[in-house]
């Protein structure tokens, strides 16, 4: 465990970007955090480095991303429907099976050295999850926990259970990456071209179907503070803005 733990999380809103170089960015970020691990392998407990830990926002253009562990026949869409939807095809690291991204999606990923909080990935996935129960809860939702799938759901165990919040990571030696996407304005059509997270019997939805109403840009930036505020609450940390 790390002694000299530190809380802050630099947060950067990366606006919209392609999936892979967010990825790319992730990747460097961790691998910053992880070199500085091992140089403190070297060194007496005094005179260790604290390791910095970091939360990014991203809106992604059309993307389906498939898990290590997915499914490739969840992938509905061969390449002809991909190039008319103007979506690109990634398979990625991290857990889970396949997803989609888009325009009017909250993405989050915190890249953090567990080792600052707790060693612990089923905490990690449940605090994630508590973040976003906490912020669609101010908007009236009752947002559950689905047992043995992860991420965030309206009306578990009803046969109209679904998917308001999709998870995903992947950790390494502690240091975390990939996170979450909170579908707020997402055009919903784009899962029909999936079995989201390879599960067949659950549908997807997002706030604005929720609410029945779009949300302003006003509004999804007011969703970004949410969680910001939620996220330093339910990890006891300190957000610092880059």
């Amino acid at each position: 465990m790390n002694t000299n733990q530190n809380k802050a999380v630099e947060f950067e809103d990366l606006g919209i970007k392609e999936y892979q170089p967010a990825w790319d960015y992730q990747e460097k970020l961790m691998k910053d955090i992880i070199d500085t691990k091992i140089k403190n392998r070297d060194l007496p407990a005094e005179e260790h480095i604290t390791t910095p830990n970091h939360l990014l926002f991203v809106e992604h253009p059309h993307v389906y991303t498939l898990g290590k562990s997915g499914h490739e026949e969840n992938m509905l869409a061969g390449i002809d429907k991909l190039k008319e939807l103007e979506a690109t095809y990634v398979k990625t690291n991290r857990g889970g099976d396949i997803t989609y991204h888009g325009f009017g999606q909250i993405v989050g990923y915190p890249v953090l050295d567990l080792e600052n909080f707790f060693t612990d990935i089923h905490l990690y996935m449940r605090n994630l999850e508590e973040v976003i129960i906490r912020t669609i809860g101010e908007y009236g939702l009752k947002g559950e926990r689905s047992p043995g799938e992860t991420g965030v759901w309206l009306d578990v165990g009803k046969p109209y259970a679904r998917k308001i919040c999709a998870m995903g990571v992947k950790a390494s030696r502690w240091v975390t990456l990939h996170g979450f996407a909170l579908n707020i304005n997402t055009d919903m059509r784009y899962f029909e071209y999936i079995i989201p997270c390879g599960i067949k019997d659950k549908q997807v939805t997002s706030l604005k179907r929720e609410l029945e109403r779009e949300l302003t840009p006003e509004e999804m930036e007011d969703i970004k503070g949410k969680i910001r505020k939620h996220f330093a609450d339910v990890f006891q940390a300190e957000l610092i803005y880059k």
